[in-house]
């Protein structure tokens, strides 16, 4: 897929664009009118919600370089950053004296390891120029630690104060970080679990309004720091979780 820069228009990277909640991100965001490119080891599956899809594995700076280059040479400089690339870990990523330690690499070399070089990829551009926001896709799981999820828990716990650093590090270049923090959403990774009646009626039994998030209501706050109607807050972790977190 290919296109070319269009001068005023706003561009956006989405990493782990091609399914769950990156894919709602990149539609909900073309339909802002934002040039949108889609970052996915399977780039294939943002065909139509972006404008540009890009393969990009972020656990590695070569790739996240030559993809923030590939974006930049056809839609233009980056203003949005969506740090949303992430996985869960295997089955054996449980408690912290149970869990491999290639497990526990493995989770952060995505979770905190991608952020970091994605991140540090658009920085230089963005300083330059005076302007950008990078939004982060961290989770609940990184202010209230889940049972039995070590290696998750502290890599999105890691994730929340990456953005507080940049946030920190660069208000003063005129760039913003924030956080979106969603607790139980249904998407490709989390369906084995929430397409069993049993286990969708226990992980909604502990959300006060009663059922599990759309990716499109987690793209709903993504798209809503992105327009820049929050301009004043940088730093935050914006929970999105049904009430969740506060019982």
């Amino acid at each position: 897929m290919t296109a070319s820069p269009v001068a005023g228009t706003q561009v956006a990277v989405v990493t782990g664009g091609a399914s769950g909640i990156g894919l709602a991100t990149c539609a909900r965001l073309k339909e802002d009118g934002v040039a949108v490119a889609a970052l996915d080891v399977r780039p294939d599956g943002a065909a139509g919600a972006a404008d540009l899809a890009v393969a990009c594995d972020v656990r590695s700076e070569e790739s996240v370089t030559a993809a923030m280059t590939t974006v930049t040479g056809r839609l233009g400089p980056i203003d949005v950053l969506v740090n949303n690339a992430g996985i869960t870990g295997s089955p054996a990523a449980t408690v912290c004296h149970e869990t491999p330690v290639q497990d526990w690499d493995q989770v952060h070399a995505v979770n905190v390891r991608g952020p970091f070089l994605c991140s540090r990829a658009v920085l230089p551009s963005m300083v330059a120029r005076g302007r950008g926001h990078i939004i982060t896709i961290a989770s609940v799981a990184g202010l209230v630690a889940f049972p039995g999820r070590c290696a998750y828990t502290a890599s999105k716990g890691a994730a929340v104060m990456l953005t507080r650093s940049i946030a920190v590090d660069y208000a003063a270049a005129g760039i913003r970080a924030n956080a979106v923090c969603p607790g139980m959403v249904y998407t490709p990774m989390t369906s084995w679990r929430l397409d069993q009646p049993r286990l969708r009626a226990e992980v909604e039994g502990r959300i006060p309004v009663g059922r599990v998030a759309s990716a499109a209501e987690i793209a709903d706050a993504v798209a809503l720091l992105a327009s820049g109607r929050l301009a004043y807050m940088t730093g935050h972790p914006l929970v999105v979780d049904g009430g969740m977190s506060a019982w």
